[in-house]
């Protein structure tokens, strides 16, 4: 069957050069946004009962644009004045950007990695005697907290937020010709949602090993998959399948 219509579980991308809008105008197909999970913050009391003296850290360890914001954000709550001597060891560029919303650069120490969090652990090394706060989900890689534990580093999990469904009600149904999901959490929203969902003819594209295994685990059959050497990301995924199936 070819692919007219394409649900991708993320929010709408909020620049006009998204490959997603190439791919829909380059194949002539329809594709809707929508976020099936959402991030919630966790209240200042919440993060007391587990012990968490913000005075006590001296470099901060930051893996995404949410673990900045609701750090800020309990700091404020907790009326903690970060102070300038604070490090932060930013996990991307993307997310040492984002930290600018928060700090000025020329008053504060950051420390940048290449992309992923075992990239950032070089970096961390060299920064053994830092006492480090990794703000996180209620959902954390496993392999964070391998690779923290494997260097011998000084440090301490606060969750501060937390992943949620989202509430899918007022979508009558999720009859497109293919889902594209990005986390394990993702593919559990969808069934939250829809407790009686039958995949029939409807294609799931999945990102990522651990999706992909949730949804096989799930009962779904995922014929899109990414990365993978051909298809680094998934709308060169998306592509190279819809070229195929719409000829």
């Amino acid at each position: 069957m070819k692919v007219k219509t394409i649900l991708v579980s993320q929010p709408e991308p909020k620049t006009e050069s998204s490959p997603y809008f190439d791919l829909a105008d380059k194949q002539k197909i329809k594709i809707d946004f929508r976020p099936f999970i959402h991030v919630e913050g966790i209240d200042a009391s919440e993060v007391r009962k587990q012990k968490i003296d913000l005075s006590e850290f001296t470099a901060i360890i930051l893996t995404s644009r949410n673990a900045v914001d609701h750090f800020f954000r309990i700091a404020e709550e907790m009326r903690f004045t970060v102070p300038d001597s604070m490090k932060y060891f930013c996990q991307s560029e993307a997310v040492a950007y984002y930290l600018q919303k928060y700090i000025v650069y020329r008053k504060r120490k950051v420390y940048v990695g290449e992309r992923t969090f075992t990239d950032l652990l070089t970096i961390l090394k060299k920064h053994k005697a830092e006492k480090y706060l990794l703000p996180s989900s209620d959902v954390l890689k496993s392999d964070v907290t391998m690779v923290l534990n494997k260097a011998k580093l000084n440090w301490v999990r606060s969750i501060m937020f937390k992943t949620v469904h989202s509430d899918l009600s007022d979508l009558d149904n999720v009859l497109y010709d293919v889902l594209v999901f990005f986390s394990p959490s993702g593919i559990q929203s969808l069934f939250a949602n829809f407790p009686g969902f039958q995949q029939n003819e409807t294609r799931i594209a999945a990102f990522g090993s651990t999706t992909i295994k949730a949804a096989s685990e799930l009962g779904l059959k995922v014929e899109i998959q990414a990365p993978t050497p051909k298809s680094p990301s998934m709308t060169k995924a998306l592509e190279d399948y819809i070229a195929s199936t719409n000829k």
